[in-house]
């Protein structure tokens, strides 16, 4: 039986026992042959990015792509989403949640893929398997600029810091640390992360 298990400005989410279909919506306010398109390319890109993906971290299989309906049929992970769940867990199993957080990220950049809404939202750890999947690539792109490495962690950093805002600043430290050794060109992101944050404390002054 099709259950709907989210909704947002984008796209539909429907499971269908061990499947999820994500249905991108219509935009009634665009015109409809550019309404088409937009969604066209953008499920064509997702699906593409999550094919290279799948290849590099633990992500939800693509089953099959129709692309004229705007849909990616995929493998439905049956996990404990983060955002709902690492503060739950005891001090040592969230700090290697966040060593995974730290593995996967740096994996992705690695192969200059930026997730583009990377929170723990997006993230599904299964405990049996000690596996932590990264979801939604709907933001997703392709990107070899160390900007855009440095904004996709500043992103996570943020997210960490509204929703775990307790714990927070282990956790980036722990996935920080994780990124550092598992990535290729960790100190040059690291450092235009320093700089992204700094502009957005000078926004922030004025």
């Amino acid at each position: 039986m099709d259950k709907t298990i989210a909704q947002g400005a984008e796209a539909v989410l429907i499971r269908r026992g061990d499947h999820l279909l994500k249905h991108r919506i219509s935009k009634g306010y665009r015109h409809q042959n550019l309404d088409f398109k937009i969604r066209k390319r953008r499920t064509k890109s997702e699906a593409k990015i999550l094919e290279k993906a799948g290849k590099i971290i633990p992500i939800p299989k693509v089953l099959s792509v129709n692309e004229h309906n705007s849909e990616i049929n995929m493998e439905f992970i049956d996990g404990k989403k983060l955002s709902d769940h690492l503060d739950g867990f005891d001090d040592k199993k969230a700090l290697e949640i966040c060593r995974l957080i730290g593995e996967n990220t740096a994996k992705l950049h690695d192969a200059n893929i930026i997730h583009g809404d990377l929170t723990t939202s997006n993230m599904i750890f299964k405990q049996k398997e000690g596996k932590l999947y990264f979801i939604d690539f709907g933001l997703g792109f392709h990107s070899a600029r160390i900007e855009d490495k440095a904004v996709d962690l500043h992103l996570l950093k943020q997210a960490l810091e509204s929703k775990h805002f307790l714990k927070w600043k282990e956790y980036f430290e722990e996935t920080v640390k994780s990124y550092r050794k598992e990535s290729r060109n960790s100190e040059k992101t690291l450092l235009q992360l320093k700089k992204v944050e700094a502009r957005g404390r000078y926004k922030g002054k004025h």
